[in-house]
């Protein structure tokens, strides 16, 4: 046999054990990256579709936490992993669609380093404001903001974060001028906030809401198309006089881009079952969460446009990593 025909041969055999891997699949435990710790937003809806998750693939699934670098650390571990199918990565927004636009070398790509398998979970920000403000609508807010150029803070989770991001949205639409403080997660954000040493913070509703529904906050507007059933007195920040302000994160789980096409396919099925049980949505709606499953080709679009939105509003910004 000679040289020619014999990478012929191999490359047919590891065609074949491909597609044999992939048919078998999956056949032992899956591990599910979480880019941030227990209890934030992205590790609540991983732990809610997990278990209907493992049910739908009939294997053990367990939850990886690693955090740091904002999500980079999950995800650059994810990018390397074997795209075998029982690594997967539940991403979140502002790490595929901000992060990108914010670090010019990154130990990751979103295009060359990941397959779409579907948005999971979309979670709305809320507009809140300390009880002691004198404003009870985004109206209010603005007139206030005017009044007191500089003189009224905002907090965020971080520097060109999505809630960053979302009151620097809200400022060049509403043409106001307030001091931004950043903060390492929502946690101490809101903590501050709750202590009235900021007074304005674009919160995640997962987090926010419990205080929300205390009266220890006061919410003006939510950031997505239509009201949130769990807290529909709220309005949103379209029915406050800015058409098309969307401004939530969400959530949504990628493979390494190598991964056999069936298996993502298997992936997706799965996925997309495991979010339509009503366990889940009610577990996830009652925070404010609304479930999702689309198509891969249905992600990676959203993804793309989403990034195209945030990449205009980080110019117009002139916000930089730190």
């Amino acid at each position: 046999m000679n040289c020619c025909s014999r990478i012929m041969l191999s490359l047919i055999f590891a065609v074949a054990a491909t597609g044999a891997a992939a048919q078998s699949y999956p056949a032992k435990t899956v591990r599910m990256i979480v880019p941030f710790p227990p209890g934030a937003g992205v590790d609540i809806v991983s732990r809610a579709v997990s278990g209907r998750l493992a049910e739908a693939l009939g294997q053990q699934l367990i939850i990886d936490n690693r955090a740091g670098a904002g999500g980079i650390l999950g995800a650059e571990l994810a990018a390397k992993a074997p795209p075998d199918g029982y690594t997967i990565f539940m991403a979140t927004a502002g790490i595929l669609t901000v992060i990108p636009h914010l670090q010019a070398k990154l130990p990751y790509s979103v295009e060359r380093d990941f397959a779409p398998v579907s948005l999971v979970a979309s979670v709305p920000s809320v507009l809140v404001v300390h009880p002691s403000m004198p404003v009870k609508s985004v109206k209010e807010l603005i007139a206030l903001a005017k009044a007191k150029p500089g003189q009224i803070n905002y907090a965020s989770t971080g520097n060109g974060t999505l809630p960053h991001l979302a009151a620097e949205f809200f400022k060049q639409q509403a043409k106001v001028n307030m001091v931004h403080i950043a903060y390492k997660g929502s946690a101490p954000a809101t903590t501050d906030l709750l202590g009235g040493n900021v007074q304005v913070f674009f919160g995640n509703m997962l987090s926010v809401i419990e205080q929300v529904r205390s009266g220890r906050l006061r919410a003006l507007a939510v950031t997505s198309q239509q009201r949130q059933a769990v807290a529909n007195e709220i309005p949103t920040m379209i029915e406050s006089g800015f058409p098309g302000f969307e401004a939530g994160t969400w959530f949504g789980l990628m493979a390494p881009a190598a991964t056999p096409r069936e298996v993502l396919a298997r992936l997706h099925g799965d996925v997309a079952k495991a979010v339509r049980q009503p366990d889940v949505q009610k577990q996830l709606a009652g925070q404010g969460a609304t479930t999702i499953g689309n198509t891969p080709e249905q992600f990676a679009a959203y993804i793309k446009s989403e990034s195209a939105k945030w990449a205009k509003v980080l110019a117009a910004s002139g916000v930089k990593a730190d």
